[in-house]
């Protein structure tokens, strides 16, 4: 460890902003700094990132948080990089220019795509080899779309001139020198969400990147999430302005499964963000989903097994309160979702389904779009803010019976992370309709956490997982109130609201 380097920091890029945290040895936060950037929506159903945008407000945060905590980069053992995944981007090696705009996750415009694979006989090949299906979600069909419709991206691309990377290669490449050196690479669990690595042997899949007409010459090196031996070295005159040790990189839900000591085998946990995700850590094997989950890489230490995890996703749920805010305009704060729902007892008979991007896990439904069922003269927006925290709620509960199908692990308590924590009634609610009780940490950052302590440990900041796990505190725990009677007919009636969004768009 470099002396007096008595911290660890992450930067945690998400899908509507960047934050920079860093935490001290007893897992607590000592500074961040938090900025948005834009969501575009250039058609219906396609959602993207300015990447250069992106890069600077990563910048910003960094400055802005040492700044003010008043720490030096010197005083930092090691940075680790979490990011939205699938999030998919293609750029000059030579200059860094963006060939288009990112890609987002939650973007659908390569439903063809997908239904191409599928008719072509290539969803058992996907599914075998990757622990993932063809859907809109994952990095490969985007970037399948960017080479095929981008002019003069394929030939670029075979000739080696352009990158290929998630948001956490694009970061790394730049904050390591960028068009003058910049290292081109990516983790385990990064690579696990491409629709192109094989997850037992931990590489790119020749045989997929054939049938995909990817070119190899574009992807980056698949390393471990933690790595002693470091990435690379930050730049003097980047926003770090020192050479400080990048040495860890996992995609935003894995990290959160670190930040939140997820360390065993039957171990889960839930984040609350712009969609949700749920995670299971089922240990070195790689466990095949039967009831629509995924299986993904958790994370891999140095030269250690891969842990690898169950995985349920789910697309919109925090977006959702943004929809209601944003575009309906019944809340001026997300916020104020949890006041204005409080005000009525129930939802009034309305449930709220909210499809934007398809539906994700269990259903893995592409073809599905938003539905509000139920509707009477009596419905008013406080039912309808209700309606939108109890599908976030009720998606849980979606994927947590699939998890119960697939590993016959009955889940006594989960383990919640993500802004939404701070919300008691969507709390309460997920308690009252999961039947189980929902603990939140001290520290809601868990995916910041998980990449600063990934860092740490490659760094030699903390000596093992036990050290992490001690640092685990419990903040507050939400038993469930409904009686079962309520909270089985309020799920048997969610579910016949999800079969009227689904298969909503021809094929």
């Amino acid at each position: 460890m470099v002396a007096n380097a008595h911290y660890a920091a992450a930067i945690d890029q998400g899908t509507t902003g960047t934050r920079f945290m860093v935490f001290g040895r007893d897992g607590l936060p000592v500074c961040s700094a938090y900025r948005e950037h834009r969501q575009i929506y250039p058609a219906p159903g396609w959602v993207e990132h300015d990447p250069m945008e992106i890069w600077q407000t990563t910048r910003e945060v960094i400055v802005a948080a040492l700044r003010d905590g008043g720490i030096g980069p010197r005083q930092l053992a090691g940075v680790g990089v979490t990011n939205q995944r699938e999030t998919t981007l293609v750029w000059e090696r030579a200059t860094g220019r963006p060939l288009t705009n990112a890609i987002v996750w939650q973007d659908t415009r390569t439903t063809g795509i997908c239904q191409r694979l599928v008719d072509e006989g290539l969803e058992p090949l996907i599914r075998e080899r990757t622990g993932l299906l063809p859907a809109t979600y994952f990095s490969a069909p985007k970037l399948m779309w960017i080479l095929e419709q981008v002019p003069g991206a394929r030939a670029a691309a075979e000739r080696g001139e352009v990158a290929f990377g998630t948001v956490d290669t694009w970061l790394i490449w730049w904050l390591t020198g960028g068009p003058r050196g910049g290292i081109h690479i990516t983790d385990c669990t990064n690579a696990s969400r491409t629709m192109l690595m094989d997850l037992r042997r931990l590489a790119w899949d020749d045989e997929l990147l054939s049938l995909l007409a990817i070119p190899r010459a574009v992807l980056p090196e698949i390393r471990p999430s933690s790595d002693a031996g470091f990435y690379g070295l930050t730049l003097t005159d980047g926003p770090l302005a020192a050479p400080v040790p990048l040495c860890a990189d996992l995609g935003d839900q894995q990290a959160a499964v670190f930040g939140q000591a997820c360390y065993r085998p039957g171990e889960a946990k839930n984040t609350y963000g712009t969609g949700n995700f749920m995670l299971l850590n089922t240990g070195p094997g790689v466990v095949t989903s039967r009831s629509g989950l995924l299986t993904t890489a958790a994370y891999r230490l140095g030269g250690e097994s891969c842990i690898y995890a169950l995985e349920g996703s789910i697309a919109i749920t925090g977006a959702a309160i943004q929809w209601l805010r944003d575009n309906l305009g019944i809340i001026r704060s997300a916020e104020e979702s949890e006041a204005l729902a409080a005000e009525v007892e129930d939802s009034g008979g309305a449930y709220f389904v909210p499809a934007f991007s398809g539906l994700y896990a269990p259903h893995w439904d592409m073809y599905a779009r938003g539905a509000i069922v139920g509707l009477t003269r009596y419905v008013d927006r406080r039912h309808l803010a209700r309606a939108a925290l109890e599908s976030i709620c009720y998606q849980v509960r979606d994927v947590a019976e699939a998890m119960t199908a697939d590993s016959s692990i009955e889940l006594t308590t989960v383990k919640v992370d993500g802004g939404a924590t701070r919300n008691g009634l969507l709390m309460q609610l997920q308690a009252d309709i999961l039947g189980q009780p929902v603990v939140r940490p001290v520290v809601s950052e868990t995916t910041a956490l998980g990449a600063a302590y990934a860092a740490g440990l490659a760094a030699g900041l903390w000596s093992g997982l036990d050290e992490l796990r001690a640092n685990w505190r419990a903040d507050r725990t939400w038993e469930p109130a409904w009686s079962d009677d309520r909270r089985e007919a309020g799920y048997a009636t969610w579910k016949r609201a999800v079969e009227k969004a689904r298969g909503w768009l021809p094929r």
